[in-house]
């Protein structure tokens, strides 16, 4: 881990601003650190620097699903591809968070070590307002990238489950960067008391009050706030999209679920008890199931919401959000990478034969499952209405055009093109239908990335609140239980009618397990977050290994011929995972530089 020397951070995230004079420059163009106390600008930068080193990119999910079983990629340089066929290496790590949390972190430390001693307004209440808020934003970004730099490199050291060192000081009072790797849930807990203080500073969102007959939240009311202007100018609806109390909550939710999964804590105490206690929370905070988005399932195609995002709202399934863009440059945006050829697209990523079996027939039942009426001859048909919404199949209808996808010919078919689909399948979830990549007459569409969605926190609480207490049991405070959850989450999406008799069938915690594995494998497709599921599940060693299929391969004379059940693997396809590879590794060079900085078992 690199130390970063105050001065050099400090003209990195400062500007030196104007000379007085160019042709007699002053004695001293550098500007220290003391230069933040009265100019809060400069401070909120550190700030700042926290937020650009967030995992998102605003415009391009990260399709780490090319690593799991739900997807290739027909790109051959596809980083997760290399991971996923024997190139994870220490030295090599398309997972590697490391550099980028670190440092993101150093930035946090030094605004949560000066906030105090800068002054952010002219105006008492605003200041004290402004020094709560940069504080409460500073430790919840913290825990945020404590959080990824855990999912990323936490592992096993000896047997005993480790974290990753705790930085809590600014760079320049850390004299030794040498320092251990804390305990798994000592570092857990550190993340846990973050989260604490941001919700103890923060809104649960920003909102202006209503300068009449608003009332100042009591938190702040305790510390002496009475102006609502001052409220208003600090904490009100121009901050939205910045870290608030209801962002914490979702993070206190991923972070609870995945500390007490098999591959870490495994339910010990009550680390499931407390997941879904967390999931909870924020669900209460949202109207319960009620409150779950009827249309939720195709936010990303909900275009009269995203038409109405104004003043840094959200659509109802969004939590937190990246910012809007309507692509000026039609080959950056993310139908170009996806969409079909024939769309003018380059069909990068191809759910999987083993994905598309995943989702139900629409009366609820599994494929396998004779009350589900399954034809093999006609595959599908009748198939839960979320498999049409998030994978083009052979005869699907997509683009501007509404166009007739054929992955049995021409330039859509199987491996015609470097651009065609690999499987027989090509993404649709998270493409706008309506942009028209045609060179002839293009036309892009107002998008964002995702970064959290309310259906994760209640797919969180049906796991969590299962393992605790079962299929029909209740976290303390809550009205509704996995069945509710996971009843709702299919009743919305067109699966299983008003009874839905497969749901009704599922009697045993393990089956209920199962169930809620597959229902979060596709509500959250594509989103980034298998590859990270199938590991804390520690699902055995064949499940990561599974043979990747696809509709068309090879017969004896040579020539392709398709078969829609999907019984050929892709031989370029093997995945090749290890069992050490539940854990990520720490970064080699990493451990080279530092003696207590061990590397995790296996790697």
């Amino acid at each position: 881990m690199k130390k970063i020397a105050i001065l050099i951070l400090l003209i990195t995230v400062f500007s030196a601003g104007c000379k007085k004079d160019l042709i007699d420059p002053a004695n001293e163009n550098l500007r220290g650190k003391d230069i933040i106390y009265n100019e809060p600008g400069f401070a909120a930068g550190l700030l700042t620097n926290g937020y650009l080193r967030l995992p998102y990119d605003d415009f391009v999910y990260g399709f780490n699903d090319v690593a799991t079983d739900d997807a290739v990629s027909n790109d051959p340089t596809n980083v997760f591809y290399a991971l996923a066929t024997g190139q994870w290496r220490k030295d090599n790590n398309a997972m590697d968070f490391w550099t980028r949390g670190h440092n993101a972190i150093l930035y946090l430390n030094l605004i949560l070590a000066e906030a105090d001693k800068v002054k952010w307004a002219e105006e008492e209440q605003a200041s004290k307002l402004f020094k709560m808020r940069i504080k409460g934003e500073a430790h919840g970004l913290r825990a945020i990238f404590m959080y990824f730099l855990l999912q990323a490199h936490g592992g096993k050291v000896g047997g005993k489950l480790m974290g990753l060192p705790i930085l809590s000081k600014p760079s320049e009072e850390i004299t030794d960067y040498n320092l251990p790797r804390a305990e798994y849930k000592e570092y857990v807990d550190f993340i846990y008391k973050d989260m604490q203080a941001a919700e103890d500073m923060l809104p649960t969102d920003y909102n202006d009050l209503n300068v009449n007959t608003g009332v100042i939240p009591a938190k702040y009311a305790a510390q002496g706030i009475t102006s609502i202007a001052s409220y208003n100018r600090v904490m009100g609806m121009f901050f939205r999209g910045r870290v608030n109390g209801r962002i914490v909550k979702a993070f206190r939710s991923r972070v609870s679920l995945m500390a007490a999964s098999p591959a870490f804590l495994n339910g010990e105490g009550d680390s499931w008890q407390k997941a879904a206690l967390a999931a909870a929370d924020l669900i209460n905070l949202n109207n319960g199931i009620a409150g779950l988005p009827a249309n939720g399932w195709t936010f990303y195609n909900n275009s009269s919401e995203i038409s109405a995002i104004a003043n840094g709202s959200n659509p109802p399934e969004i939590i937190w959000r990246g910012r809007t863009l309507t692509h000026s440059n039609i080959s950056s945006t993310i139908e170009k990478q996806h969409f079909p050829p024939s769309l003018f697209g380059n069909g990068r990523l191809n759910p999987t034969q083993n994905l598309v079996d995943a989702f139900p027939m629409k009366n609820g039942y599994p494929i396998d499952d004779l009350n589900g009426n399954y034809d093999k001859n006609n595959p599908y048909k009748d198939r839960d209405p979320r498999m049409d919404a998030y994978i083009t199949v052979n005869g699907s209808k997509a683009g501007v055009s509404n166009t007739t996808i054929s992955t049995t010919s021409g330039n859509d078919g199987v491996g015609v093109l470097a651009t065609s689909t690999v499987t027989g399948y090509y993404m649709r979830k998270l493409l706008n239908q309506a942009t028209n990549l045609n060179p002839a007459t293009p036309q892009t569409k107002m998008m964002y990335v995702a970064r959290l969605r309310y259906t994760e926190i209640y797919l969180n609480y049906a796991e969590a609140a299962n393992e605790a207490y079962g299929p029909d049991g209740a976290a303390p405070g809550a009205a509704y239980t996995p069945r509710n959850v996971i009843a709702a989450i299919r009743k919305r999406a067109g699966v299983g009618g008003s009874a839905d008799p497969y749901l009704a069938s599922i009697s045993s915690k393990e089956a209920m397990r199962e169930l809620i594995r597959n229902e979060r494998r596709l509500e959250l497709c594509f989103e980034g977050n298998r590859f990270w599921d199938i590991r804390r599940w520690k699902l055995d060693l064949t499940k990561l290994n599974e043979p990747i299929r696809g509709i068309a391969g090879k017969n004896a004379s040579g020539q392709t011929v398709y078969d829609f059940t999907g019984p050929f693997a892709i031989e370029s396809q093997k995945r090749a995972f290890q069992s050490y590879m539940y854990y990520g590794p720490i970064p080699y060079f990493e451990t080279l530089k530092f003696s207590n900085l061990p590397q995790n078992e296996g790697w």
